[in-house]
C-alpha cells in the first residue's frame, strides 16, 4: 500500500509534540527524584542542629520519603519536621547513646593509629569495623523506623539488624550508598550537606520494599 507524500508528512508534526512532552514527562520525574530528597535532606540538616536529635531527624527523613512514594505526598520538607514527634521519644535515647559509643570509638581510633604492636593493630581494625558496620545498621534503622511507625524500638530494633547484617547484598548497599553519596553528590550546590543522609535513607527504602515484594 503506497502513502501519499503528504499523508506522511501530515503525521511528522504530530508525532514530534509526543515525543517532546515524553521528554519532559521523563525530565520531570528524574527532576522529582532529586528535588524531594534534597529538600528531606535541608530538613534533616536543620534537625541535626540539637547534634544528639540526628537519629530521629534520620528516621523522620525516611518517613517523609516513604510519603512521598507511597502517596504522593510532595510537601516533604514540612513532612520530615511533622513526623520528627513521633520517633523523638522512642529514639532519642538511641541516638544519645550511639553519638557517644562513636565518638568513644573515634577517639581510640585517633588515640591508637600511631601505636604499634599487635594489640593495638587489633584495637583499631576492631574499632574501625564497629565504626562501618554502625553505617548499615543506623540508616536500617531509620528505614525500618519509617516504614512502622507505630512501633518502637524494641521492635524496630531486631528489624534494622536483619535488614542490615541479614543478607551481605543489604548491608553492602546500605553502606556503599553511605559512602557514594557525598562523593557523587559534590556536582550539586551544597549537595553532600542536603542528601548524604535522604539518598542512603531512600535507598534502604527501595531495597526494603523489594525485600519485602520478594518474601
Amino acid at each position: 500500500m503506497t502513502v501519499a507524500p503528504g499523508t506522511r508528512a501530515a503525521a511528522r508534526p504530530g508525532a514530534a509534540p509526543d515525543r517532546s512532552r515524553r521528554w519532559s514527562q521523563t525530565l520531570m520525574g528524574w527532576l522529582e527524584w532529586l528535588a524531594h530528597p534534597v529538600a528531606a535532606g535541608a530538613a534533616f540538616a536543620i534537625l541535626c542542629l540539637g547534634v544528639v536529635t540526628w537519629l530521629p531527624a534520620l528516621a523522620a527523613t525516611g518517613h517523609a520519603l516513604r510519603a512521598w512514594r507511597t502517596e504522593g505526598e510532595g510537601r516533604t520538607f514540612t513532612g520530615v519536621f511533622r513526623a520528627f514527634g513521633t520517633y523523638l521519644r522512642p529514639l532519642l535515647g538511641h541516638g544519645v547513646a550511639s553519638t557517644a559509643g562513636l565518638a568513644l570509638l573515634a577517639a581510640d581510633v585517633a588515640f591508637l593509629v600511631g601505636r604499634t604492636g599487635p594489640a593495638a593493630v587489633v584495637l583499631v581494625m576492631l574499632a574501625i569495623g564497629l565504626l562501618v558496620a554502625a553505617v548499615p545498621y543506623h540508616l536500617a534503622l531509620a528505614v525500618v523506623a519509617a516504614v512502622r511507625p507505630g512501633g518502637s524500638l524494641r521492635t524496630w530494633a531486631p528489624g534494622a539488624l536483619w535488614f542490615a547484617f541479614g543478607s551481605v547484598p543489604r548491608g553492602t548497599a546500605l553502606l556503599g550508598a553511605a559512602v557514594a553519596t557525598p562523593v557523587f553528590s559534590l556536582v550539586v550546590p551544597a549537595g553532600p550537606l542536603l542528601l548524604c543522609a535522604s539518598v542512603p535513607v531512600l535507598v534502604g527504602l527501595v531495597i526494603l520494599d523489594q525485600t519485602e515484594d520478594d518474601a
